[in-house]
């Protein structure tokens, strides 16, 4: 068991900064996910870790261990790949035993390693078989248990779940979910996957174009997003956005986006007075808007004219795409809505969970 934490750490690649001074503590027994899109470093930041690429400038530390200059083999930890790298000439026992065969473990002690691990991973029946005869689904769990067999101070996970169907990525993210609880190990994950990093990380890492956004727990990324870009990226579908002005009083202040104009609450203008006049980003999630007939009670209602134009009933929600003037947004639902296509209909945006960005920096105004 052990924590990790990254010291300003950078990476180079030619003239390509991947990598961007690079600080998180990650704590013992820590579900930590890397997220961002295609290329923006998290894959990277993980091979550091592993010790497959070299530090630039920087440190990384495994418990209070310096790994700079440790040898992958020596770190104290196991990686799964989003390509399972399985021996196609060895059964699945032997792909599961071989590491352990390496480092020249006992054969009772192997034995135990690998019947405990394929025990918990459900494939006991499957020892005596080779890859080519399994399902990408126990494949994948049996990359997952050649990884556990070492029992390592730290697992690596790059995009294990990529190659599977949308019904088995379902299930095993739960399965590798209850698989953390159960081995009580730092866990180190990386996806371009939301969705994925919402419902395991207990902390999440946005990386963009190789420097940090944002490292919070999934609830706090999705409420108190630090700028427009985490706001965007955490969220499905993402958060509607709208270039406005602020305008209006210290006491009654207004976001005016040039087609609709929206009152904030009282509690939002102190810390906006000093943007009144200025441009900003007005941001709102599509479960903060409601066809008027289903808002719930108790919000702070402000009512928007739009005009439907296109609907997609997800069977407990429907997806309204809207327009307003020029610009499209999205809203989603209850499905008992009588919103239609081509209809001018109104919406209630729910501005108590509304977002406000400032328009240069796109952080958010708190």
């Amino acid at each position: 068991m052990a924590s990790v934490t990254y010291e300003h750490v950078s990476k180079r690649f030619g003239e390509v900064l991947a990598v961007n001074d690079l600080n998180i503590e990650i704590a013992d027994k820590e579900f930590l996910v890397f997220v961002g899109p295609s290329g923006c470093g998290k894959t990277t930041s993980l091979r550091l870790l592993a010790g497959l690429e070299e530090i630039t400038e920087g440190n990384i530390y495994i418990g209070d261990r310096l790994v700079n200059d440790v040898a992958p083999k020596d770190r104290d930890i196991a990686m799964v790949f989003q390509s399972y790298a399985l021996y196609p000439h060895m059964s699945v026992y032997d792909n599961m035993a071989f590491g352990l065969k390496l480092r020249k473990t006992p054969k009772a002690e192997i034995e135990r390693r690998v019947r405990e691990s394929a025990g918990m991973l459900g494939i006991e029946s499957l020892l005596d078989r080779k890859p080519k005869q399994l399902s990408g689904g126990q494949r994948q769990r049996v990359a997952l248990g050649r990884a556990i067999v070492r029992e390592p101070a730290v697992f690596l996970m790059d995009e294990p779940l990529s190659n599977l169907d949308a019904k088995l990525r379902v299930q095993t993210r739960a399965e590798l979910s209850k698989l953390h609880q159960r081995l009580e190990t730092t866990f180190i994950y990386v996806t371009h996957d939301q969705m994925e990093a919402m419902t395991m990380g207990t902390r999440i890492c946005v990386l963009r174009d190789g420097i940090l956004q944002q490292v919070d727990t999934p609830q706090n990324l999705y409420q108190r997003p630090d700028n427009v870009f985490v706001a965007g990226f955490i969220g499905s579908p993402a958060m509607n956005f709208f270039d406005a002005t602020l305008v209006g009083t210290k006491d009654e202040m207004y976001v005016d986006t040039g087609t609709f104009r929206v009152k904030m609450t009282p509690d939002r203008t102190k810390t906006l007075a000093p943007y009144l006049g200025k441009e900003i980003v007005f941001g709102i999630r599509p479960e903060d808007i409601f066809d008027p007939q289903y808002s719930p009670p108790g919000i702070t209602a402000a009512a928007v004219e739009a005009r439907v134009d296109v609907t997609e009933l997800m069977g407990a929600e429907v997806f309204v795409y809207l327009l307003t003037g020029s610009k499209t947004f999205i809203a989603r639902v209850d499905p008992r809505t009588s919103f239609r296509v081509g209809n001018d209909v109104t919406v209630h945006f729910n501005m108590d969970n509304v977002q406000i960005f400032d328009r240069q920096t796109e952080r958010a105004i708190r």
